[in-house]
């Protein structure tokens, strides 16, 4: 009997003794955007799924880069150095790219708008290949369909703005690109503002009032997201009507959003972390694409602005806050 207990105790103390896997969280973002709650529970709950809890079988390494993607190579480097067991890179490519070059051995699974074989991120979207593969969304790509939707809110701006943040240069020629399409087809003139602070932010909404610029399509970028409240605020002491890429501007008084749902990318995302985790490669995971696009509309706002809502753009919203 007694010589029983040591077989059956020797497995349950190395299991108890084995280290805690690490993610690393590379995030252009800040405490603060990447704090978001529907966001963070979203990534809570993909771990948990798979059996993960935070704190009590796997840990967190955060490094934000608080909206300055030149940050991004050492804190990448950082993540390298502490030896994570994977690396999740948040807030588009410029993240993703920094987690690649600092290393090819440790997993990294990527959030990211855009199309990562085109990027050059991946080989392919079924066969990653390599140490890298994520959850790929629509972001940029819907500057256009955005300035649709604005149009039909607002068909008499004649003159339309798009603010970007020039250091986020794949997003910023993405929808400047796009932009200009849809205006074009639609007979209007647009401006592209440019903002990297939140003083410029101030710079870039006193200059579209000179420009009487009618309408206003807000970039997705985690700088703007993170002043978000600025912009918002400003927006509505300029009686600008602007739209954006995520549901919080418009839960915070923006007027309205059409994007990806992040919460379901974070938890599609946490799900593939959870994978690698248990040993599986990333080069075996197909990059996830997420699809399901949310239209927000915020009647107060736009009640606001003197704007009414016509039925038709109502009966196609996801959620109307009112």
């Amino acid at each position: 009997m007694m010589l029983g207990g040591p077989v059956v105790a020797w497995p349950l103390m190395a299991r108890a003794q084995r280290p805690m896997p690490v993610i690393g969280w590379l995030s252009v973002g800040s405490a603060e955007s990447d704090n978001i709650p529907a966001r963070l529970i979203a990534f809570r709950h993909g771990l948990s799924e798979a059996g993960y809890v935070e704190g009590e079988n796997v840990a967190i390494e955060y490094r934000w880069a608080e909206s300055q993607y030149d940050r991004a190579p050492d804190l990448a480097a950082d993540l390298v150095r502490r030896q994570v067991s994977v690396i999740f890179a948040v807030g588009g490519a410029p993240m993703a790219f920094a987690a690649k070059a600092a290393t090819a051995k440790i997993p990294i699974v990527f959030n990211l708008g855009g199309d990562p074989v085109q990027l050059g991120l991946v080989a392919s979207l079924n066969r990653p290949g390599g140490n890298v593969t994520g959850v790929a969304e629509l972001a940029a790509e819907l500057a256009g369909k955005r300035l649709d939707l604005l149009h039909e809110l607002v068909p008499t701006a004649a003159v339309v703005a798009l603010l970007a943040n020039p250091t986020n240069t794949v997003n910023r020629e993405l929808e400047t690109s796009s932009l200009r399409d849809v205006a074009n087809s639609l007979g209007l003139q647009l401006h592209v503002l440019s903002a990297s602070s939140a003083s410029e932010i101030d710079a870039a909404f006193a200059t579209l009032a000179e420009l009487r610029v009618g309408a206003l399509v807000v970039s997705v970028d985690s700088l703007f997201t993170t002043q978000r409240a600025q912009i918002v605020a400003l927006a509505a002491r300029h009686a600008v009507p602007a739209i954006y890429g995520w549901r919080e501007y418009p839960a915070g008084g923006g007027l309205m959003s059409y994007g990806t749902d992040l919460a379901d990318s974070y938890r599609l995302a946490a799900v593939y972390v959870a994978k690698i985790l248990k040993g599986a490669r990333p080069a075996d995971l197909p990059v996830e694409q997420a699809v399901k696009l949310d239209l927000v509309i915020n009647l107060t706002t736009a009640k606001a602005l003197g704007l009414t809502v016509p039925l038709t753009l109502l009966g196609r919203a996801d959620e109307v806050i009112d």
